[in-house]
């Protein structure tokens, strides 16, 4: 990654489903995202900051979805897009009021969406798929997004489809050795021993990465300056030797938290979490990943038996 992480740039635009806009960004905003490969919906919790009394009573009573741009100057994207679940208004002191929003990516969808449909003999696993995820777009204005290869096999006859989207989202990804989630209103598909297609990011200290890489019995955590590159199910590169390795605790004998999660050859880590901080008129502004490694035949290593 060659752009250089100077000069924070925010951006802020919530909407109604009829389309009118607002844009919020020259306030000052308080965010924390949390993204992950679970089929669960990820969510956003954003602090916005002396509006107009009006202003928020509108945006309380109107709008219902929201997109949170966030990085620098050279480095700059979309960190969470999704619709809003709540708005609270409140006051933080004597002189700043706020309103606090809650959203979930695809939550409408996910909880709401149910598909109605027919499909004829001969149909594939990608028809059932689409049609699982066009009950989501008229719902929650989920869409397509990384679905990779997928099984060729047919239905030797015609099927009903009537139930929940997300099972059958959850039933294809099953069947197909894959796993999914929502990730900014898309409906992505990422295989179990693989990764979404693109390059790895490079985290160093020049590159953004903050302190030193942490193995834990859960993968390896990494602390950089905020980076929308950064997506779930992508890869980052980092050094080896950099990562402090787990120190187990003897006095906890047979626990699983003695067994520190593999470390890969090349340094090369599939994202499986990802919380993004910010505060444009404070310190905050940095991203935290928990990594795997990509190959899950793996052994940890380091591992230490202490069961005596």
């Amino acid at each position: 990654m060659s752009a250089r992480q100077w000069l924070r740039k925010c951006s802020l635009i919530i909407s109604t489903n009829q389309g009118d806009a607002l844009d919020l960004s020259n306030l000052r905003i308080k965010f924390n995202v949390k993204r992950s490969d679970t089929q669960t919906p990820n969510i956003a919790d954003i602090r916005v900051y002396n509006l107009e009394r009006a202003t928020a009573e509108r945006i309380q009573k109107q709008f219902s979805r929201i997109i949170l741009q966030a990085g620098y100057e050279q480095n700059f994207g979309v960190i969470f897009e999704g619709n809003i679940k709540q708005i609270i208004r409140g006051r933080e002191s004597a002189t700043d009021t706020f309103i606090d929003i809650t959203a979930g990516d695809g939550d409408l969808a996910y909880n709401f969406a149910v598909v109605n449909k027919t499909i004829s003999a001969g149909a594939n696993q990608s028809q059932q798929i689409n049609a699982a995820i066009d009950s989501m777009r008229t719902v929650g204005q989920v869409t397509v997004g990384n679905i990779g290869d997928l099984p060729t096999t047919q239905l030797p006859r015609g099927k009903v489809m009537f139930g929940m989207s997300r099972d059958y989202l959850r039933n294809c990804s099953d069947t197909s050795g894959k796993t999914w989630s929502i990730q900014n209103n898309k409906v992505e598909f990422v295989p179990l021993t693989s990764y979404l297609p693109g390059e790895a990011v490079v985290l160093t200290s020049k590159t953004g990465m903050i302190g030193t890489p942490n193995q834990t019995n859960e993968g390896v955590d990494v602390r950089c300056l905020l980076n929308p590159l950064l997506r779930i199910g992508g890869r980052v590169q980092l050094d080896n030797e950099s990562v402090a390795r787990l120190k187990i605790d003897l006095s906890k004998p047979l626990s699983p938290a003695n067994i520190p999660a593999p470390i890969t050859e090349d340094g090369v880590y599939y994202i499986l979490t990802i919380e993004h901080q910010g505060d444009t008129r404070g310190q905050e502004w940095v991203s935290s990943l928990t990594c795997l490694n990509i190959n899950v035949t793996s052994n940890p290593i380091n591992s230490v038996s202490v069961g005596y």
